[in-house]
This record gives C-alpha cells, structure tokens and sequence, in this order.
C-alpha cells in the first residue's frame, strides 16, 4: 500500500500540474483542495523541493510551483523519495538491497524470483506513468461520468 505521504506527495504534484500557468500556489490552498493536514503536507512540498522537483517563492504572491513539466515528473521518483525501496522485498530491490536473513540461496529462491518480476513490473508501469498521465486520466474519468 502507498503511504499517505506518497500520496499526497502526488496528489499535491498533480493539483500544481493542474494549475502550471498560474501564480504559485499558497500550501493552505492546496490543503485544503486536496484535504491534506496542512502541516504534513509543508513538509511533504519541503522534501519534493529539496529533491528539485518543486520552486517556492517567499512572500506576497509567494507559493509552490512545479520546477519540472508534469511530463518529466514520474510516479516511480515521488514513490522513492517518499516511500524509499518499490521492491516489497529487501532482496528483491535495486536501490535498496539487502540480502534476506532467512534466505539460503538467493540464485535459487523462488520467492526472491517471484518479488522481482512484481518488481520490474511495478518499475515499468510507474517509470512511464507521470504527473501529466494522472491529470490526463482524471480528466477523462470526469467525462465518462
């Protein structure tokens, strides 16, 4: 399961990708659009800022903005920088590996075999899938409504 943080992460990413022509956004409005606490969510913008994927202007007309087009800003980066390892084993990450305690013989583990295939599965769907795909599919959701 995604952590609420990574959640947010996205859905603070995708309300900026929404709104990428407008003046930065204050954190107060955005929680309260995508009803997020407002301190969780300082940090959250603080770490996705940090990592280059954001702009902060201080002041009046100050805010958030994207430093990057919605296009370059895929679900796998936010994943890691919130959540850490996309591997739901330590054996199975790339990243993040560390052999298992209980394991035998990795070469010949099935489980291992099985976690790395649900790996690089999860690998492809969310280093294709960005920003831009989120708002793209919630517009067309809204339209089959």
């Amino acid at each position: 399961m995604l952590s609420k943080k990574t959640k947010y992460a996205i859905k603070a990413l995708v309300a900026l990708g929404k709104n990428i022509d407008m003046p930065p956004m204050q954190i107060s409005k955005i929680a309260e659009e995508e009803r997020i606490p407002k301190k969780f969510l300082e940090q959250i913008l603080l770490d996705l800022r940090n990592a280059g994927f954001l702009y902060s202007k201080k002041g009046a007309g100050g805010g958030y903005s994207l430093n990057k087009k919605p296009e370059e800003i895929f679900l796998v980066q936010i994943l890691r920088l919130t959540d850490g390892p996309v591997a739901m084993l330590p054996c199975a990450s790339l990243n993040f590996y560390h052999k298992c305690d209980e394991c035998k013989d990795e070469v010949t583990c099935g489980i291992r075999s099985a976690f790395i295939d649900v790996r690089d599965a999860t690998l492809k769907i969310l280093g294709q899938t960005s920003i831009a795909d989120i708002i793209n599919r919630e517009d067309k959701l809204k339209i089959n409504i």
